[in-house]
């Protein structure tokens, strides 16, 4: 039998998190998807809890963080909200994150780090809007209707994907309404 790692058990518990949500992060079922024993899962984590932390930390440094890493390679602050937006509607299994976390926002693993990854989001977005010029508080609004638009997105490529199948217009019609100035 393979060792499992710490990131064997936390890639298996998104996919789980994304197609069940919290509840679906359970020991017994993660160990049968990898081939593994429930005893390798607690080699590495002392209980369930600790398993979903750790997910969840997972989500938030690669979908997140690593997002903004990527995103600060372009020089100019339109190119930047162009490939934010274009890497985060084409990311249909973070979408299911997200939405799975909205859903249980009320569990005491993930209101805290929901808190810290909309806050985060919202900050960034912020910063892009104010390097576009507008000022700290239509920097904020503009940061608020974006990150609203990205929510109702995945909800949308979730539930009904082929509502969305003209990303790319929508993309460029979503970017023309939160970066004009009219």
């Amino acid at each position: 039998m393979t060792r499992r790692t710490r990131d064997d058990w936390t890639g298996v518990a998104l996919q789980a998190l994304a197609e069940g949500g919290v509840a679906a992060v359970a020991v017994e079922p993660l160990a049968a998807r990898l081939g593994a024993t429930k005893g390798s899962a607690y080699w590495h984590f002392p209980n369930r809890e600790a398993l979903l932390k750790a997910t969840l930390e997972r989500w938030e440094r690669e979908h997140t963080e690593a997002v903004i890493e990527a995103v600060e390679s372009v020089p100019d602050p339109a190119g930047k909200l162009r490939l934010l937006f274009g890497t985060v509607l084409e990311d249909v299994e973070d979408s299911a994150v997200e939405l799975a976390m909205l859903a249980a926002k009320d569990d005491p693993a993930v209101a805290p780090v929901l808190d810290r990854v909309t806050d985060r989001r919202i900050g960034y977005l912020e910063e892009l809007f104010g390097e576009l010029g507008f000022d700290a508080g239509a920097a904020h609004q503009r940061a608020v209707l974006a990150y609203s638009v990205y929510l109702g997105q995945a909800l949308l490529l979730s539930s009904t994907p082929n509502l969305v199948r003209a990303r790319r217009a929508l993309l460029e019609d979503t970017l023309a309404v939160v970066m004009s100035r009219g």
